[in-house]
């Protein structure tokens, strides 16, 4: 009875040892050599049910916000939005920070943020465009847009952004939030954040403070795939301060290959499992992702049987 107790004994201390090097955040010097992303559930909150949307409390640390800053301060040029008719970039007023791409294999740490991302959203890497850095001087916003595209040159390639991570790499003293208009707030839940402290842009809907090392992760799709409208959302003006961004747009597919092999004669399925979806019937339940239109092809034509 005594050795058996002290051999539970022995396994309750390696356990209670082992716990928190599991837990344990990987250091500067370990990055390349990082076995795996822990995600902290009890860091994230719910901001609103409509859309999707959730902040990441301490996503980030501050030698990955540094990073960041560093790789992007030589390289930032103008922001640009895609034209809804042409899908080209174009300059407009309406988007007026100044910003640069980090491609995922730049470096460790940005490899590691790439990780952390994927193991989060529960989406692959491969749906991710590079992360865009953005700087907003005093002044600068983004009005209130979509992320999800209005034109088929975008959607080529990798189809709809189904959702967006917002990482804040640096304090705002005044402004700078991320406002959605057409937010719904639920009556069960208070506002995520007291209306005294946001600016009037951000008092327009439920908003978000930027805070050094959060990240905002929110949906543009509905599971069905479908747009939702209530994922409207801007960046509210600088009033004071500056504010550090970056943005990583998830696709519903990979990025790094075309979606809607079905133009041109060919016929065939974007995803391994669109045999069974349309099995499951979901052909007719949901036929803008499976079906698609004459103008732009949907992901399981061949399965659907319509070519």
């Amino acid at each position: 009875m005594i050795q058996s107790r002290l051999m539970i004994s022995k396994f309750a201390l390696i356990f209670l040892i082992w716990i928190p090097l599991l837990f344990h955040e990987s250091s500067s010097s370990s990055y390349s050599s990082s076995p795996g992303t822990i995600v902290q559930p009890s860091k994230v909150r719910q901001v609103s049910w409509k859309p999707r949307a959730f902040v990441y409390e301490g996503f980030l640390t501050d030698e990955e916000c540094d990073h960041l800053i560093a790789l992007a301060k030589s390289e930032l040029k103008r922001s640009a939005v895609a034209d809804s008719q042409s899908g080209k970039s174009t300059l407009s007023d309406v988007r007026t920070s100044s910003g640069t791409f980090i491609s995922k294999g730049k470096d460790p740490i940005v490899a590691h943020i790439e990780d952390k991302l994927a193991a989060w959203t529960f989406l692959p890497k491969e749906n991710g465009e590079d992360i865009q850095v953005l700087r907003y001087e005093h002044g600068q916003k983004y009005d209130a847009h979509y992320d999800y595209f209005l034109d088929k040159v975008n959607i080529a390639r990798g189809g709809h952004r189904l959702a967006t991570v917002l990482m804040y790499l640096s304090d705002v003293v005044k402004g700078g939030e991320t406002v959605f208009p057409n937010a719904e707030e639920s009556p069960r839940r208070g506002s995520p954040t007291k209306k005294d402290d946001l600016s009037e842009c951000a008092k327009k809907g439920i908003a978000v403070k930027p805070r050094r090392g959060d990240a905002l992760l929110f949906f543009s799709l509905y599971p069905s795939a479908i747009p939702d409208t209530t994922s409207l959302h801007g960046g509210c003006p600088v009033i004071e301060g500056e504010k550090w961004s970056a943005t990583k747009w998830i696709h519903v597919d990979s990025f790094d290959k075309n979606v809607g092999g079905g133009g041109g004669g060919h016929c065939t399925d974007d995803n391994d499992r669109c045999e069974q979806w349309a099995a499951l019937g979901e052909c007719t339940k949901n036929p803008e992702y499976m079906l698609g239109s004459p103008d732009l092809p949907g992901s399981c034509r061949r399965s659907c049987k319509v070519c």
